[in-house]
């Protein structure tokens, strides 16, 4: 069965949708209901934001995806006690982490979990499993539109926050030792190998199919673990 995005432009709620009967539901009714469905994410996406959606690269924006471009989505989760002040991860709280490569036709998934890591280490790892990822299959030169729900990962990489840690030995601006030290980094060393790579926020858990994939795969790899 060939599978299909439905792509909700004029509805109650506005977005993709992986079956008809989701689509259904926000056009049944709604006057002057536009609504179309695609074989891709990509022309999915396209169609959505018009072709002109705004990309983040190094904090410039770009007025247009390139019609080759690989879609990349990451996400990390945990069900832990670590993420708010006074709390504490324990050793065997559940965390993981989750990427979605479409290339064309391709699509390439991958997903592990993690005892005892905060959601913010698998934001992280999972970023830098999917560029690995990208690397091992000869992409890296691709222009690549990098879709992440994190700003603990975005905002180091777009307001140069990043570059910053690396003049002061791995501290922020407040002084204090930078969290996940060895996967920024990692981060550091893999991400001149890239020539076309682009950032963009989501809204987590709302209407972009990609992120909410990611996030299925990684409570998946949660719940098996």
């Amino acid at each position: 069965m060939v599978k299909k995005y439905y792509v909700v432009k004029k509805g109650r709620q506005p977005g993709i949708y992986q079956t008809w009967a989701e689509c259904q539901e926000q056009v049944s009714g709604y006057p002057n209901a536009r609504f179309k469905s695609f074989k891709t994410l990509k022309e999915a996406n396209d169609w959505l934001n018009n072709q002109t959606p705004q990309l983040l690269s190094k904090g410039k924006a770009s007025n247009s995806f390139p019609s080759n471009a690989i879609w990349l989505y990451t996400d990390g989760g945990s069900r832990n006690h670590g993420n708010k002040l006074g709390q504490h991860v324990k050793s065997n709280d559940k965390a993981a982490w989750a990427y979605l490569i479409q290339n064309g036709e391709q699509v390439y998934t991958d997903t592990a979990g993690e005892y005892g890591a905060t959601n913010n280490k698998m934001e992280v790892t999972a970023l830098l499993q999917a560029l690995n990822k990208l690397i091992e299959l000869g992409l890296q030169e691709m222009p690549i539109i990098a879709t992440l729900d994190s700003h603990y990962v975005l905002d180091p990489l777009m307001k140069g926050w990043l570059s910053g840690w690396q003049r002061r030995g791995w501290k922020t601006a407040g002084g204090t030792t930078v969290a996940n030290q060895e996967l920024w980094q990692a981060l550091v060393k893999i991400l001149p190998k890239f020539s076309n790579l682009h950032f963009e926020w989501t809204k987590g858990h709302s209407v972009n199919v990609g992120n909410n994939r990611v996030d299925e795969l990684l409570n998946h790899t949660m719940d098996q673990m």
